[in-house]
């Protein structure tokens, strides 16, 4: 099997082991390839990076162009884009994904100038449809579907007329199939055939700082927004998170009020989250901060305003100041331990 016309996905990878966004978007690209009838190809660089092939294959890769060169082991712009654009140009795929990380913030423009195709980023959806425009019709192209004018609009945003058609999508958004090990990928080990003048740079020192927050990995959330008032009653929110053992999130009207950092932001520009339990304090739910929530197993809305929006996604719904029910929560939290 080969890799033209698949629906390709550039893999990230950090020491050696890929990257979480990069095994989400293989599962996303095996749905695309489905309704398109064509294969889903990986393109993987790195020093010694061939035992991931298992597991992307077992979200859905068919191929894997596979290239391993000790001078690839940490990402550098210039080599790297070099050999994207090199397997593009070889395989011919109609779609390449990338994650919206670093990374691939900074890989995929360089990657869509050069090619001069278009290129859509931060994307949170992706669907397979038809276009018309000045009265030609494209079948069976990428609907790029983004937040666009700071969260407030819903953009759909095609390019049909040259290909591949390519987007960064954020992490978490998508949803990892559950791996399939008995799959197996067709290795395409290609030469890096890379010079000394394609690395002008040289990385002598990397600093790693450990997330404080890790809301996407979380199984419970309890997040406070603009209801919660001030920073100080912030404490009620993670006094909360830290009974039920939960990480703290917080809507985007709170970060931008100073009440919390960014990095507790749920939400369309935040993280994308799927907690067994989340629990929205003082959040109208405006659609911004719901379609980066509402996939959660269960939620539990605490809201003064009986109308507010948050309510018609909400499992359980209080009517309440949360200055008096969050302490009853925590109350009753802690007579159940």
């Amino acid at each position: 099997m080969r890799a033209e016309n698949s629906v390709m996905v550039y893999i990230q990878q950090e020491g050696g082991k890929t990257a979480e966004v990069s095994l989400e978007l293989v599962s996303k690209a095996r749905e695309l390839a489905d309704e398109l009838g064509v294969p889903v190809s990986a393109a993987l660089f790195g020093e010694e990076v061939s035992g991931e092939v298992p597991r992307i294959a077992a979200l859905g890769a068919d191929v894997v162009c596979l290239v391993e060169d000790p001078r690839l082991r940490f990402y550098t712009p210039i080599p790297y884009s070099k050999l994207m654009i090199r397997v593009i140009k070889d395989y011919k795929p109609q779609i390449v994904l990338y994650g919206a990380t670093t990374g691939g913030r900074d890989l995929a423009p360089r990657v869509a100038s050069n090619l001069r195709v278009g290129l859509t980023a931060d994307c949170t959806d992706l669907k397979i449809g038809d276009h018309t425009q000045k009265d030609r019709e494209y079948r069976n192209i990428l609907y790029q579907i983004r937040p666009a004018f700071g969260g407030n609009i819903i953009a759909t945003i095609v390019c049909p007329e040259h290909k591949p058609q390519m987007a960064t999508v954020r992490e978490g958004v998508m949803r990892m199939n559950a791996p399939d090990n008995t799959r197996k990928a067709e290795i395409l080990r290609l030469p890096a055939s890379l010079g000394e003048g394609d690395f002008p740079t040289e990385i002598l020192e990397r600093v790693l700082e450990e997330k404080t927050v890790n809301l996407k990995g979380a199984n419970i959330i309890v997040s406070g927004g603009m209801g919660v008032g001030t920073r100080e009653n912030f404490a009620l929110i993670r006094s909360l998170a830290e009974v039920l053992g939960g990480e703290v999130g917080a809507s985007r009207a709170a970060v931008d009020a100073g009440l919390i950092g960014k990095e507790h932001q749920v939400g369309q520009t935040g993280t994308t989250v799927r907690p067994k339990l989340y629990i929205a304090c003082g959040i109208s739910g405006a659609i911004q901060h719901r379609a980066g929530m509402d996939a959660s197993a269960r939620i539990i809305a605490v809201n003064t305003d009986p109308e507010a929006p948050i309510f018609s996604i909400a499992q359980y719904g209080i009517v309440g100041d949360l200055s008096e029910v969050i302490p009853r929560m925590i109350k009753a939290c802690k007579a159940r331990v």
